[in-house]
């Protein structure tokens, strides 16, 4: 027998395979992920990630560490390993065969708006080669809290996490009362004349932000007046977050300048700003040219005067 087999089959022999992580598809190529999908109907009780359950050794466990989302029994309800995490990956129920199963304070659901993205005949039961919803790791209370750093946590898994990481922490209920955070600033343009430019500002609040777009330092609110200039705020993506929009339609060479979200609520007010260029075409060639030639060292005119074989 070659060493590589002798080891492991003292590994085996010891029980320490338990210790091994779980596979998913992505990990396997084609035919082990075939052979695996026979386990997945097998009682969890004799099986293990394809493995035969043998006589429970508990002082042949290995020892785990760094369980964010604390302990579970294996798959075959011997060792304690690590429970998955939020958004992970699991297995529904109690089985604990191929994902795992989901930590403290998380339960294992189906998840059909991911699925609702795939579903190609539109019947709501996921693609047309039958594909089941995707079961993932969700907690199970998605209130925020204010945890005692002073940050808000959207739900209790999420202060569990950092509180590993920081041993004492703790939260109340609800989120902590901020100034607006800008989480998403606008992000500097250059486009050509004609085109449509849109700004991007997202803001967290706790109480919610009123966000406003200004421009070059004036108080003047946009869009004011002008019928190409529009506006558009809606709540999301998070919980007691805003995203704004700001679009510049046809744009032309008076709407180059600095523009502003501005985000307050009753504890005060912040902002971020952004340049907007507008050039000709010639002009906007000229640019993208010695943009590329500053990211990436190249010179055309260098190329274009040489011969090439």
């Amino acid at each position: 027998m070659s060493w590589p087999c002798l080891v492991w089959s003292l590994l085996l022999s010891a029980g320490l395979a338990y210790a091994l992580p779980h596979y998913t598809y992505e990990d396997m190529d084609e035919d082990l992920a075939l052979s695996f999908d026979y386990y997945k109907d097998v009682d969890a009780g004799d099986y293990r990630n394809g493995t035969e359950c043998e006589e429970c050794v508990p002082e042949l466990c290995p020892e785990t560490r760094g369980c964010r989302a604390g302990l579970v029994r294996d798959g075959c309800g011997c060792c304690l390993e690590c429970g998955n995490l939020e958004g992970q990956s699991c297995d529904l129920g109690d089985r604990n065969i191929l994902y795992g199963v989901c930590g403290e304070d998380l339960e294992c659901k189906l998840d059909f708006a991911a699925d609702r993205n795939q579903d190609v005949d539109g019947d709501g039961d996921g693609d047309e080669d039958g594909a089941v919803p995707e079961a993932q790791c969700v907690c199970v209370s998605q209130e925020p809290l204010c945890g005692s750093d002073g940050k808000t946590y959207m739900n209790l898994c999420k202060l569990k996490e950092a509180a590993f990481l920081s041993p004492g922490l703790n939260g109340s209920a609800g989120p902590c009362r901020t100034v607006p955070v800008i989480k998403v600033p606008p992000r500097s343009v250059v486009n050509e004349t004609g085109s449509s430019v849109v700004f991007l500002c997202e803001v967290f609040a706790f109480p919610m932000a009123l966000v406003e777009w200004k421009k070059d330092g004036k108080d003047v609110i946009l869009p004011g007046d002008d019928p190409h200039v529009s506006v558009q705020t809606r709540g999301g993506p998070q919980k007691y977050e805003l995203s704004s929009w700001l679009q510049i339609e046809e744009a032309g060479r008076l709407d180059s300048g600095t523009y502003r979200c501005v985000a307050r609520n009753d504890l005060g007010n912040v902002s971020a700003s952004a340049v907007l260029g507008i050039l000709p075409p010639d002009e906007m060639t000229v640019y993208m040219e010695e943009t590329v030639k500053g990211l990436t060292g190249y010179d055309q005119m260098t190329f274009d005067d040489g011969d090439y074989y």
